[in-house]
């Protein structure tokens, strides 16, 4: 521990609270409007040898099926994909700082969606240039045009394009579902410690059981009623 104020620590206080005493335990119920939103399944990040290949692709297959049931319920399906334009000029200094997103100018083999889950005519896909899948997009205007009060979050990676998306969705005020088994990364830890984080301040992180079940209790019109799922962490 450290000494008197203004020295630095060398232990951490024994006196700081654990996340339910600090008031991080508070639970979001899923509203009766939601909407899945399939960020980034693309080929480089199931591609061996591509730069941004995760060597799993179990949440490709996870994400399928919540896929099916969101397209069985009726409710509104959104994909998104990254796309800069030539030299990378509307991707700023995030075009700059992480150099695997050459791989994403105009339209190239590891920017197109993966078959599993490519996108129907009928669903919206949106073009993005940063982590967040509202930054710089129309998808907050497109979840209020058509009532959306919930939405499900399922993609890559955990630590990027998914934490900026929830927390962007919060922010926006959209109650964020994230289904574990349906996000990846390319490494355990950030995985890990970004849905930690997210269950802890920003979203609902979910079995993806407990998110078909969801899904399987909409009605017709794509509404549910309002009740509590318990957390997968």
């Amino acid at each position: 521990m450290s000494g008197s104020v203004g020295e630095p620590a060398t232990q951490r206080d024994a006196r700081v609270l654990g996340d339910v005493e600090a008031g991080f335990a508070g639970r979001l119920t899923p509203g009766t409007r939601p909407a899945l939103i399939m960020v980034d399944f693309v080929r480089a990040y199931f591609e061996p040898g591509a730069e941004l290949y995760m060597g799993l692709d179990t949440c490709l297959h996870s994400a399928a099926r919540v896929l099916e049931a969101a397209r069985r319920a009726g409710i509104l399906v959104l994909h998104t994909r990254v796309s800069f334009s030539a030299g990378g000029l509307d991707g700023g200094l995030f075009f700059r700082k992480v150099g695997a997103l050459k791989h994403f100018v105009g339209d190239t083999p590891l920017g197109r969606f993966m078959p599993e889950v490519s996108p129907l005519p009928s669903e919206v896909t949106i073009v993005k240039q940063y982590a967040s899948a509202f930054f710089g997009t129309t998808l907050a205007s497109t979840l209020r045009a058509n009532s959306v009060n919930t939405v499900i979050i399922a993609g890559v990676s955990t630590s990027g394009c998914i934490r900026a998306t929830a927390v962007d969705a919060i922010q926006h005020g959209f109650i964020p579902l994230v289904p574990r088994e349906s996000v990846g990364d390319r490494d355990d830890g950030p995985h890990e410690a970004s849905l930690f984080d997210l269950q802890a301040k920003y979203a609902e992180v979910m079995p993806e059981a407990s998110v078909l079940d969801y899904l399987a209790g909409l009605d017709a019109a794509g509404a549910v009623p309002a009740r509590r799922l318990e957390p997968g962490i």
